[in-house]
């Protein structure tokens, strides 16, 4: 059931034997069968033409960067990344003091792991809104939309990791009754 991979020289190939295959089906040469079992292929080598390859342009600026917008609980991070020696700056501060916690620097930096590119880039980016922990995944999330930005051949690899996507969870409101969002008052029986 697993499927080999063709390159372009293999595909371009099968469409040339398909289209040589219907000529002779055409002419009356090859029996009926056989053109039954080319038809499957056809799709395929339909689908594999050179024309149905997407290519995805870089998206940078005049000042070779690349914008993305990273979201998480109530935290907005607008990130830039361009190649340099891997600087992050946070809010005009640097990424160790800003974030002060390793795990949350850890977090930031899994994007450049996954992908293999720690080192390679620059980030400056701006947090509004919520706490550390929400910042900090805000960042990463815009840290993985820029990377995609400006190398779109990761996109399959971040996406795989789930870091294209943005963290819905969100805290739950207190609901009237309760002492917070489920917990209850202390029972008191008398």
């Amino acid at each position: 059931m697993a499927e080999e991979t063709k390159t372009l020289a293999d595909l371009q190939d099968m469409v040339e034997e398909k289209a040589a295959h219907d000529a002779a089906v055409a002419a009356g040469t090859v029996p009926q069968e056989d053109a039954v079992e080319a038809a499957d292929t056809s799709a395929v080598a339909a689908a594999a033409t050179p024309e149905a390859i997407i290519v995805v342009e870089p998206k940078i600026d005049d000042q070779g960067r690349s914008y993305a917008t990273g979201k998480r609980k109530n935290a907005i991070a607008r990130v830039w990344i361009k190649p340099g020696p891997g600087k992050v700056i946070v809010n005009g501060r640097v990424l160790e003091t800003y974030f002060a916690r390793p795990v949350l620097r850890m977090l930031i930096n899994q994007p450049f792991v996954v992908t293999e590119r720690e080192g390679q880039y620059d980030v400056m980016c701006t947090v509004k809104g919520g706490g550390l922990s929400g910042q900090a995944g805000a960042v990463k999330h815009g840290i993985s939309k820029a990377l995609t930005y400006y190398e779109p051949t990761l996109r399959g690899a971040l996406k795989k990791e789930g870091f294209l996507t943005r963290d819905s969870r969100v805290v739950e409101r207190k609901k009237y009754g309760r002492k917070k969002a489920r917990r209850s008052f202390q029972f008191s029986k008398r």
